[in-house]
């Protein structure tokens, strides 16, 4: 099925990152295999944005093809970012592949070429949404030491409303979303194979992490799709 971002499907079965402190949920809604709430795969109802969630976008066996090709191609670093005012060494491993320049948490990376892998989960994540990506971050959790703090994907670059598209491959690791108003929380469990979009008000008005976890955990790797801006079109 195809559609595009800004209207909806009939029906569907379907600041920085490193600074932010990790807490305890105090209001928090889970989102099940069926969506939030129980509601279908698809947009769910989300206050001040939009948000698309499926658990089964590739299958396990396509997800984990995947996981292989992008984990033996994509040139994974480890660098330094400031945090804290010093600096220090990200808790995971990334690269960035594209088309645009991007800089975060004092940190501007250059990207790589885009690779096979990469380019076919693209074309059908464009496909499904209606909307162009030129560039991906792709992030590699070596175990659940390694995590992703709170933090909006507000950079100028990305634009007003900017879509994201994240996808799973791998462990399963906890997401949480955060109202920065209300402080209601939303979690997914991303399992390998998922897709979960952020898009709309999402990044003016929710925070979110990948927190720690004590749990034994094996690799995962992310990918979020986004599409940076020319500097002459930033706000």
């Amino acid at each position: 099925m195809q559609y595009s971002l800004f209207s909806e499907p009939d029906s569907e079965p379907h600041t920085d990152r490193e600074n932010q402190s990790q807490t305890g949920d105090t209001s928090r809604s889970t989102a099940s295999e069926s969506g939030l709430a129980g509601i279908p795969y698809g947009w769910q109802p989300v206050q001040d944005g939009r948000l698309y969630w499926h658990p089964h976008f590739w299958t396990p066996e396509t997800a984990h093809h995947l996981y292989l090709q992008l984990d033996q191609t994509l040139p994974w670093q480890q660098q330094p970012i400031r945090m804290y005012g010093r600096e220090v060494l990200q808790p995971r491993l990334q690269a960035w592949c594209g088309e645009a320049v991007y800089t975060y948490s004092g940190l501007t990376m250059h990207p790589h070429p885009w690779t096979p892998a990469l380019l076919a989960i693209r074309n059908q994540l464009e496909a499904l949404l209606g909307v162009r990506f030129n560039s991906v971050l792709a992030n590699k959790y070596r175990d659940g030491e390694d995590y992703m703090g709170w933090h909006q994907d507000n950079e100028p670059e990305l634009g007003v409303e900017p879509v994201i598209a994240s996808v799973s491959l791998g462990e399963t690791r906890r997401f949480v979303l955060r109202h920065l108003k209300t402080q209601q929380k939303l979690e997914f469990s991303l399992a390998s194979g998922s897709l979960l979009v952020m898009a709309g008000e999402l990044q003016t008005h929710w925070q979110h992490t990948v927190p720690k976890t004590r749990k034994p955990k094996q690799p995962r790797i992310n990918l979020t799709f986004r599409s940076v801006l020319p500097p002459t079109a930033r706000q």
